[in-house]
């Protein structure tokens, strides 16, 4: 056998154990034939992009491409422990272009809606293995809380610098004052780790940059801007903090991420998954290591 044949044996048992780890039962193709029935003479085969992307996740963009087809495409992630390439829960579907169009009226409304909510839900129970459980919504347990991740480093620290929405057409500023209580940020440098203008990977946990920014998603239609205009931390704080609202169900599913291009064998998470999970209130611990490898990446 040349080695032609060897390549092309082992090619072939290679794509039958991918087959079989996704379970997919290869089917004959019909063999097409010519209007006098033989068969038409054999097209030589053009090899398709990969489908299957590294189970290794982080919110991160895509590294820089100037190819316009090479788009990262985005991969759910898991509401409570996150298991790589999981498919548990989806984000909302991008909306169209976003034009501002908010009546003066209707704009004050918005706006008062974010200051005028009363707590109505009792604070979250935490359990031994530090993961908090709400009544409300017991599918949703994040074991970082907003405090946590604030202290331990978030966001660039730029969460809460002044914010200019395409789609109410005005700069929001300054509402960390409303959303934060005094002992959250007790001690901390406001304007290095929440209004900072410029995002800084060095005031994140682990030193790297990741995830997109607030106005990305807003012009993706990721905002519901009559409850949270800054998106999904926002929301978490109050909702953390005992608020409840019609978007609730929505965000506490909600978790985009994307492949950060690791070797999905790799024994260690990478630095940008790990900040990615803080991000949305998880933070990647051993026993949940220990259960992923054990399970076969499972």
């Amino acid at each position: 056998m040349n080695e032609y044949e060897t390549r092309r044996l082992e090619k072939i048992k290679k794509n039958e154990a991918l087959l079989a780890e996704l379970n997919i039962k290869q089917t004959p193709a019909k063999q097409p034939r010519s209007s006098n029935g033989k068969p038409l003479p054999k097209r030589r085969k053009l090899e398709s992009a990969p489908s299957r992307i590294s189970a290794r996740i982080a919110a991160a963009p895509p590294k820089a491409s100037y190819n316009e087809d090479a788009i990262a495409t985005p991969v759910p992630f898991a509401r409570s422990v996150p298991k790589q390439g999981s498919k548990l829960a989806q984000g909302p579907s991008p909306a169209a272009a976003i034009e501002s169009s908010i009546s003066t009226e209707d704009l004050e409304e918005i706006q008062a809606g974010w200051t005028t909510w009363k707590p109505i839900a009792s604070p979250p129970m935490r359990d031994d293995y530090n993961v908090f459980h709400f009544e409300s919504h017991p599918v949703f347990t994040p074991n970082k809380s907003p405090e946590e991740m604030i202290r331990e480093g978030c966001f660039g620290g730029s969460y809460y610098r002044p914010l200019r929405s395409r789609k109410l057409g005005i700069t929001i500023r300054d509402d960390w004052k409303d959303d934060l209580p005094a002992s959250w940020i007790e001690g901390l440098s406001v304007s290095t780790s929440l209004t900072s203008t410029d995002y800084d990977p060095n005031v994140n946990k682990f030193k790297v940059s990741c995830g997109q920014s607030i106005e990305e998603w807003e012009a993706a239609g990721w905002i519901s801007h009559e409850h949270d205009v800054r998106g999904w931390f926002q929301w978490y704080i109050r909702f953390f903090r005992g608020r409840r609202c019609e978007d609730d169900d929505r965000q506490s599913g909600v978790r985009e991420v994307f492949d950060d291009g690791a070797d999905e064998d790799a024994p260690e998470v990478s630095p940008v998954m790990h900040q990615t999970c803080h991000h949305w209130a998880f933070e990647v611990r051993q026993e949940h290591l220990d259960a992923y490898w054990a399970s076969g990446g499972r």
